[in-house]
């Protein structure tokens, strides 16, 4: 495929993997107002299990049973599970916008366990553009004692859960999709059983089949962005995933009937703009990184 058709390809597969996961954020948040948060990563996550085992068993069940940097492995799936736990939790009591608003922080986040966990060296522009992406979070809470409220540190600590993942992720860049996803949807599974003792409702012939969708729509999501990133260079096609607000704050007021305030909508300004411009930055030390080799060549 041509690389400007490859690219748009995955532009367009980077769009629909966010406005997939837009729409299982709207499908959650309608289900945690009736179900615990464990039956919903419960189901959620059998309906997951049982699309991807075919998968699992085409690529080798010891294979998968046995990956690379088990350890590793396991925080991963500890720190995915958590995250979406907390996700579920934070949004059954927060509008769908403020959620996803606090939960962008993710990327500010991942800069600084980068720097801190694995010794990657962050330049001045990187930590301006951290220190742009806190004060983003800090108005988006709007902490005082009559608004910062602890759902929205619930979605505080989740974000940070997330990118804890992603850093455990940037480590295993070299273990199978398969092996990855099998072992996320596995945690947090067993993260639904964990939790099915605070309470179990039993839910509808829709309702279960709606649970069931969440997660095959979410393991949909989770395909096309992995395509995309495959079709595209990351920093052309990972901005595109900030449009996640934008559909929050449209399924937030179509369904729900939730909009923002000032503070949020500022708070998520100043979040997008940090995030784009770590991206902009890491490009630019990328092709710095990359220079001198071309010229060797």
């Amino acid at each position: 495929m041509p690389i400007r058709n490859a690219t748009l390809l995955g532009i367009l597969m980077m769009l629909l993997g966010i406005l997939l996961f837009s729409l299982n954020d709207v499908m959650g948040k309608w289900l945690v107002a009736t179900y615990t948060v464990g039956q919903v990563l419960l189901l959620r996550s059998a309906a997951a299990m049982a699309v991807i085992t075919p998968f699992v068993l085409k690529q080798g069940l010891m294979r998968t049973l046995k990956p690379e940097r088990p350890g590793l492995q396991l925080l991963r799936v500890l720190f995915g599970s958590g995250e979406v736990a907390l996700f579920y939790w934070a949004v059954s009591y927060l509008p769908l916008a403020d959620t996803m608003t606090i939960w962008l922080a993710a990327p500010v986040w991942a800069v600084v366990l980068a720097a801190l966990l694995l010794g990657e060296r962050v330049g001045a522009g990187r930590w301006l553009a951290v220190a742009a992406g806190f004060v983003g979070v800090a108005v988006a809470l709007n902490p005082s004692s009559a608004s910062l409220s602890k759902p929205a540190l619930i979605a505080l600590v989740g974000s940070f859960l997330f990118a804890a993942m992603m850093i455990a992720g940037r480590q295993l860049r070299g273990t199978p999709d398969v092996t990855l996803v099998a072992w996320q949807t596995l945690g947090a599974l067993l993260m639904g059983l964990a939790l099915l003792p605070l309470g179990w409702v039993t839910p509808s012939l829709t309702d279960a089949a709606l649970l069931g969708l969440l997660g095959i729509v979410a393991m949909v999501a989770h395909l096309c962005v992995t395509r995309s990133l495959k079709l595209a260079e990351a920093s052309v096609v990972v901005p595109y995933q900030y449009t996640l607000i934008v559909w929050a704050l449209i399924f937030g007021w179509f369904v729900f009937g939730d909009w923002p305030t000032p503070a949020m909508l500022l708070g998520a300004v100043l979040i997008i703009v940090a995030g784009l411009a770590l991206l902009l930055l890491e490009r630019r030390a990328s092709q710095l990184r990359l220079a001198p080799a071309e010229t060797s060549a």
